[in-house]
């Protein structure tokens, strides 16, 4: 192979990458976020709320430069705003129900490619840090 043609494919293959790169994916994530819930079965757990521990894991398409503008990102602060307005929307029964309105709030932003959701139940057995369930969702095409 020439030279020239050395050049030629070295620069397009940084070319390349470097389109590439305005079009790929990140991760947002809030780790360990603390709240308390009305979940669960038993009639103990219907009257008082319960400690959980919620973490959200998302993987997010970049749509474009960010250029430090706070509406080109998936903001994390509206996240946990999200997250409370879903845990204290009313009493759940399950884990699971409450991961999949979660995943569904998070999926509503049409740049959230998917979304990993755990919910930790911290307080049901002394002998276990948690209980819960983890789930991934991800975005509808059309």
């Amino acid at each position: 192979m020439s030279k020239v043609r050395t050049d030629r494919t070295a620069k397009a293959v940084r070319a390349a990458s470097a389109t590439e790169s305005l079009r790929g994916e990140s991760r947002v994530f809030v780790r360990d976020l603390m709240m308390t819930a009305k979940i669960g079965l038993h009639q103990h757990e219907r009257l008082a709320g319960q400690r959980i521990r919620v973490n959200l894991d998302l993987t997010v398409a970049d749509s474009g430069p960010i250029d430090d503008d706070y509406d080109n990102v998936v903001c994390y602060g509206g996240l946990v705003t999200g997250l409370r307005r879903v845990v204290g929307a009313g009493h759940v029964n399950l884990a699971e129900t409450l991961a999949e309105r979660i995943a569904d709030m998070c999926l509503a932003d049409r740049r959230v490619l998917s979304a990993r959701v755990r919910v930790e139940k911290l307080d049901v057995f002394p002998e276990a840090t948690s209980v819960g369930v983890e789930i991934e969702r991800f975005q509808r095409r059309t």
